[in-house]
């Protein structure tokens, strides 16, 4: 009759507990959009480390984590310099930093103008 009421008394702890925790999961925020970048990261390098497994797994996620801040990081070079070389200032130069650190490659930022042009005309043939 003891651990009966032993049992009993625990399945009801166990249950108060499940419950408490339920209201925090339903008050969790939406992922930020750097943790959402973050997580798409570490999916495509964790689809490309499938095939391996231990020590070899955690040495091609940390570099391949490694690898994509290191593409993000030569952009901002790539753009910090294309800004220099224009000699941007202020506002102009924040613009164009935000733009060119948006597209996939800094060159595109740097000429929008070329872009924008309509492609030059064959000539008729006769």
């Amino acid at each position: 009759m003891h651990k009966l009421m032993l049992v009993a008394a625990s399945a009801l702890l166990a249950a108060n507990f499940a419950l408490a925790q339920a209201p925090a999961a339903a008050d969790k925020k939406a992922p930020s959009e750097k943790q959402l970048r973050q997580q798409e990261r570490m999916k495509a390098c964790n689809d490309e480390a499938a095939d391996r497994k231990g020590d070899e797994r955690k040495k091609f996620m940390s570099a391949c984590l490694k690898n994509k801040q290191a593409g993000q990081q030569d952009k901002m070079k790539t753009c910090n310099k294309e800004a220099g070389d224009k000699k941007l200032k202020g506002d102009e130069r924040k613009k164009f930093m935000s733009e060119c650190l948006k597209t996939d490659k800094p060159a595109e930022a740097a000429k929008p103008a070329e872009a924008a042009k309509p492609a030059p005309a064959a000539p008729a043939k006769k």
